[in-house]
């Protein structure tokens, strides 16, 4: 079985909400190869584990090892540009045998392996030219967050690990894969914000559990004094 590779890309990221899931975007892998029986692939990897990157400027994020164990990846979709007025171009279910996206979850996070009909949808077609062009070098992927943690929160790039992905709903091949934090105000003022809002969310969260922490031990400073104050 022959095929033919073009070059990995690697980049930076961004954050954009939906509801309650959020969109990743990045320039990490994406290309193009020719198989010899069953035609024209694309492979990715949309999900990196343990690879820390900067959000918007605002904080970094890491996706835990083992992030996506117990997360749903029962029907997932592969689109451009995360246009879902579109046909998608390819489909897991259920990741059998015969769905036309294969998705592989392995010990550094979430690969794709995308059988494209070049033939019959001219859609499909210029995705793959513009990938083994190296035109469109990024992915992206929408999901849901199960768990978090945050650390570092007094710095000024405070850490957010996601350690449980509920679900992973599509992956895309995208245009504009990463931003700068000085174009993101640009391009997309509500990655910006959604960024500063999650990192103040965060630190306010601290906060409060840290007082009431403190609340509990003068209560129970208290406790001992009631019961302890007049003896000697």
């Amino acid at each position: 079985m022959g095929k033919k590779e073009k070059d990995v890309f690697i980049g930076k990221n961004e954050e954009v909400r939906d509801n309650d899931f959020t969109n990743r975007s990045f320039c990490f892998e994406l290309r193009a190869e020719e198989d010899e029986e069953r035609g024209n692939i694309i492979v990715g990897r949309p999900i990196v584990y343990e690879s820390k990157t900067c959000i918007g400027g605002m904080f970094e994020e890491v996706i835990a090892k083992g992030a996506l164990d117990d997360a749903d990846l029962t029907d997932v979709r592969f689109l451009t540009n995360h246009d879902t007025s579109k046909l998608p171009l390819a489909r897991s279910r259920k990741n059998t045998k015969n769905s036309t996206m294969q998705l592989i979850a392995d010990d550094d996070g979430l690969g794709i392996r995308v059988d494209l009909d070049v033939e019959n949808n001219t859609e499909a077609k210029n995705l793959y030219s513009a990938v083994k062009r190296g035109d469109i070098s990024g992915m992206s992927f929408m999901f849901g967050i199960d768990d978090e943690e945050w650390s570092d929160l007094e710095s000024d790039m405070p850490l957010r690990t996601i350690k449980k992905i509920s679900t992973v709903i599509e992956v895309s091949a995208v245009t504009f894969p990463a931003y700068e934090a000085t174009s993101i105000a640009a391009r997309d003022k509500s990655a910006l914000e959604n960024a500063r809002q999650a990192v103040e969310t965060a630190r306010q969260e601290s906060v409060e559990t840290d007082e009431e922490e403190k609340r509990k031990v003068e209560l129970e400073k208290l406790k001992i004094q009631t019961l302890y104050g007049g003896k000697k």
